[in-house]
């Protein structure tokens, strides 16, 4: 199987890590795919109209795509029940954290090209701002809300850890660990975990 991204990607970065935790390392290559906002990435737009990264190619040619669907569909491969457990509440609660933790991803990666990638005559501040906000709010939900169900290995703390890490990585100057030490206890434990070690951010 081939995964096309790049690690630097949180989204990217959560499919590499699920396959380590489901014993696919050795089944899955990176192939490093780099993306622009305003330019078109042929490679990618043959496999998905989208043109986002990641981007998995199974072995039979098929490609799946956005991550919260590769990631299923890796634990689905290995036989893995653990990652998005079957019952009901718990599949769901599951889900739904990994949605939180990527729609904080979705705002960091936002804020980034806002600050980065687009000109700076056409930036917009009140959206960097509420960027920021959406962030913030996403962080602080997960510290008063969901610190019981980032005591086990799954695909919501996966995607928790691999969004701390992005944050870190490219917003620094945000200092989420200031408020927020059960947060900070968990990256602290999570990024010891050989799937983190595997795929370092750098």
């Amino acid at each position: 199987m081939k995964l096309y991204g790049d690690v630097i990607s949180p989204f990217t970065r959560m499919c590499l890590v699920t396959a380590h935790e489901v014993g696919l390392k050795d089944e899955l290559r990176l192939v490093a795919t780099a993306v622009k906002p305003a330019e078109l990435n042929e490679t990618l737009a043959k496999l998905s109209p989208i043109g986002k990264i990641p981007v998995l190619e199974t072995d039979h040619g098929h490609a799946i795509y956005d991550s919260r669907v590769i990631m299923e569909y890796l634990a689905h491969h290995a036989g893995d029940t653990s990652l998005f457990p079957h019952e009901g509440v718990k599949h769901f609660r599951v889900l739904t954290l990994l949605s939180l933790a990527q729609g904080t991803c979705d705002a960091a990666v936002a804020k980034r090209y806002e600050q980065v990638q687009r000109p700076e005559a056409m930036r917009w501040p009140e959206y960097r701002l509420r960027l920021k906000q959406r962030i913030e709010q996403g962080l602080d939900d997960i510290e008063n809300n969901w610190m019981g169900d980032l005591n086990g290995v799954s695909a919501g703390s996966i995607g928790v850890a691999c969004m701390l890490g992005y944050i870190d990585f490219r917003h620094d100057a945000l200092k989420w660990r200031s408020t927020r030490p059960q947060l900070t206890a968990f990256a602290a434990r999570f990024n010891k975990r050989m799937s983190m070690e595997a795929w370092p951010l750098e």
